[in-house]
């Protein structure tokens, strides 16, 4: 009893001294500025102390302000109330880092909590803003500060569940963000801190920008970014201007990675939404005898060396994310979640998209993890899709086979850039099927004609026709803008291909079926469709001549009823004669395959 009384008083004493010390500053600093250092003890505090640790503080930030006599009761209570929460929501936004980024049940609770903390810190300085004007010094940098780390959870719970209603919510917060100014006095305090999180935030806002094709906006907000960053590289001699360079080049990169631009009669580009839309799947007809397993996960993966990227998402990352996600009935009136939940107000009847996880640059054993995450959470009568862009590695030959090991495949991230070897000449290996489950591969071309590989930085050409088939048949004919009007055109005909290739999977005799297993999915329907249409149309260019530069899969499909279907060889000759490209494709079976 004796030890715990007099380690009492010893923690008691250094909290009175610490009191006293911020009784000090708050004379000096505002006290904002003084809560900011409480802040700091109080995220090193467990969560029952935080409390108690802002209730005895509390006083020496109001000191500040005015004599403690003179602040009423009420008043003194919400600065308390205000300090608290500010503090809670700081503890648990920082505990998110140690959440682990695979598996669905460790990670919602905790997410759950934390929004409720700041959807109450949000709403209590909107309900009290006089009183923590007057009483707390309360600046309108730190009111962005909270809207921005809701922007942030909202963002990165869309990461977590795939459903593009919370990107939207993100974008809200952002938006209000940049429209009240509430980082706009940030530029004139000497404190270059500040200035980074005003930069910070606008990175994240072009992020979800991105993500929501609001490429417009996007122009404008690199434009604000890129006179933030001069403005604060001449302010302050900081090392980081290199790094904030390079993130205005990433961006700029980006934005410019579509090979296509589609104008309108006035010549302004129109941005296109390449999400799944209503009726963009051809439909399961009467008679079709398919599985019935759904796509619940996706692992993207991205590992190119040279690609384009921004905040660790390559744009093949980019563009398969989109291809696997449905597009919102009306971005404007979607269902918003309740107050302090993250729970929408009406559950969709199923789940909308399936989850993904997105990896740039994953070591083999990170990969490993997440695949073995995924497989064991996964449910039912589901499927796990693992997308992989990564580097192409060869080994050198050797004398002895020993399997598909043997043979190359692609890079996971290693302590070398590249990895060079010799290119072993064998296309004949099998994969193993270990589970005894369907399985289907899709392999892209593993050499593209000279013209094209100067494209690569930009993106996969494979990636790019199954996210767009369109603008990667006009990519491969070197076709840069094209007018809306004829772009839809070209679209309505290649739904046609796309209905009479569906019929081709379904009723062909020769199909292994493990395609039909996936069919049943509209998501794993769309790219096994557009696969077909992107080994048809490449068979047919004249300058993809090689066997390496067309894709493969694993079973492989049956040529004479699928890729070299001569109805649907004449489909694509009808479209490139449509784009008046014609001569860029032979009018013939090709023998050479």
């Amino acid at each position: 009893t004796k030890i715990i009384h007099s380690r009492l008083c010893s923690s008691l004493a250094v909290l009175m001294c610490i009191v006293f010390l911020l009784r000090f500053l708050a004379v000096v600093w505002s006290p904002a500025l003084t809560h900011g250092v409480i802040s700091q003890c109080s995220s090193k505090l467990p969560h029952s102390a935080v409390c108690f640790f802002s209730y005895f503080c509390v006083t020496a930030v109001m000191t500040g302000v005015g004599a403690e006599d003179d602040i009423p009761l009420g008043e003194r209570k919400t600065v308390t109330d205000f300090c608290y929460l500010l503090d809670k929501s700081k503890q648990l936004f920082n505990g998110l880092r140690d959440l682990p980024q695979y598996g669905h049940k460790q990670w919602q609770s905790y997410f759950g909590r934390t929004f409720d903390v700041y959807t109450k810190l949000w709403k209590f300085q909107q309900q009290h803003r006089s009183v923590l004007d007057n009483r707390y010094g309360l600046k309108r940098w730190q009111i962005g500060e909270v809207a921005s780390k809701i922007g942030q959870l909202y963002y990165h719970y869309y990461l977590r569940t795939s459903e593009t209603s919370y990107l939207n919510e993100a974008f809200s917060f952002y938006s209000a963000i940049r429209q009240r100014s509430y980082y706009y006095q940030v530029n004139k305090e000497d404190r270059p801190e500040l200035v980074v999180k005003k930069l910070r935030y606008y990175a994240r806002f072009i992020v979800v920008c991105l993500l929501l094709n609001k490429m417009d906006l996007v122009k404008v907000l690199v434009k604000e970014l890129s006179e933030e960053i001069e403005d604060y590289t001449q302010r302050f001699n900081t090392e980081d201007q290199l790094e904030w360079n390079l993130v205005l080049q990433e961006v700029a990169a980006f934005v410019e990675a579509d090979p296509v631009m589609i104008l309108n009669d006035d010549n302004t580009v129109v941005v296109k939404s390449n999400r799944l839309q209503e009726g963009g799947v051809p439909q399961l007809e009467p008679g079709m005898v398919v599985g019935q397993l759904t796509l619940a996960d996706a692992l993207i993966i991205g590992n190119c060396n040279s690609q384009v990227k921004f905040s660790e998402l390559t744009i093949d990352m980019f563009r398969m994310l989109q291809a696997l996600e449905r597009e919102p009935v009306n971005l404007a009136t979607q269902t918003t979640t309740k107050p302090g939940t993250l729970e929408p107000s009406e559950k969709p009847a199923k789940r909308e998209n399936p989850h993904k996880y997105l990896l740039y640059k994953p070591t083999f054993s990170q990969l490993y993890t997440f695949l073995s995450a995924s497989f064991k959470e996964l449910p039912a009568n589901s499927v796990l899709l693992v997308y992989l862009s990564a580097t192409g590695v060869f080994p050198s030959a050797r004398l002895e086979y020993e399997g598909p090991y043997d043979v190359g495949g692609v890079l996971t991230n290693t302590n070398r850039d590249v990895v060079n070897g010799e290119t072993v000449q064998k296309r004949n290996q099998n994969f193993s099927n270990l589970f005894g489950q369907p399985l289907v591969c899709l392999l892209s071309p593993t050499v593209y004609p000279k013209s094209m590989q100067d494209q690569s930085q930009r993106g996969s050409l494979f990636t790019l026709f199954l996210y767009n088939p369109l603008m990667g048949f006009l990519s491969i004919c070197g076709i840069t803008s094209m007018r809306q009007g004829l772009w839809e055109k070209a679209q309505e005909f290649l739904r046609k291909i796309s209905h009479d290739i569906g019929q081709m999977l379904t009723s062909s005799r020769a199909i292994d079926q493990a395609f039909l297993q996936f069919y049943g999915d509209e998501f794993l329907r769309l790219l096994m469709i557009r696969f077909v249409f992107c080994s048809a149309t490449l068979r047919l260019h004249k300058l993809f001549r090689e066997v390496r530069s067309v894709p493969d899969s694993y079973p492989q499909l049956p040529k004479q009823e699928m890729v070299e279907n001569s109805l649907l060889q004449k489909h694509i000759l009808e479209l490139a004669s449509m784009l008046d490209v014609q001569n860029l494709f032979s009018d013939g079976m090709l023998d050479n395959y």
